[in-house]
């Protein structure tokens, strides 16, 4: 009797406390929302801001095994008023690589995460100063189970706080 009354008050406290651990609401949700927004944007005003020019979306339309890697390129730009240093730079899938060309110079290729080495880059983009990224897909590379649309992306990790994401879309055809 004395252990069913003991189990009976350890259920209650773990009750009690897995009561009082539930989020409390819609209010706290709204003001976490509020802090994010505010400190995204005094990073983005505190350095430079990095974005692709052009396009950060791209479609290959079909795209056949038979023929082979394509490719295509996207210009990013560093539109703030300070520096940025571009510290990573990786893809979604083992499919894709991309290349970064920065004055001339080029880094890479990166790949995945787990399936290639991901190696700090470190290469600066002054204030309005502009590079390119060469992405390059290989629609054999998952074989005959590879085929139909994909969608796929680079991401750009750099010291403004934000990554920049270039994505592309294919469909594999035979």
């Amino acid at each position: 009797m004395k252990n069913i009354l003991s189990i009976l008050i350890v259920i209650v406290v773990l009750g009690g406390l897995v009561y009082l651990a539930r989020p409390t609401g819609e209010k706290q949700e709204v003001q976490g929302m509020e802090d994010m927004q505010m400190n995204e944007e005094q990073a983005g005003s505190a350095q430079g801001s990095l974005i692709a020019l052009d396009h950060d979306n791209f479609d290959f339309g079909e795209v056949s095994m038979a023929n082979g890697k394509v490719n295509h390129m996207f210009k990013i730009k560093n539109t703030g008023n300070e520096a940025i240093t571009i510290e990573k730079m990786y893809t979604s899938c083992m499919c894709t690589t991309a290349e970064l060309m920065v004055r001339g110079s080029t880094w890479g290729p990166y790949g995945m995460p787990g399936h290639m080495s991901i190696p700090k880059i470190g290469e600066v983009l002054n204030p309005g100063e502009e590079a390119e990224i060469e992405t390059i897909f290989d629609p054999a590379a998952h074989g005959p189970a590879g085929i139909g649309r994909i969608e796929r992306q680079v991401t750009v990790e750099n010291s403004s706080g934000a990554s920049l994401e270039l994505k592309f879309v294919a469909v594999v055809t035979p």
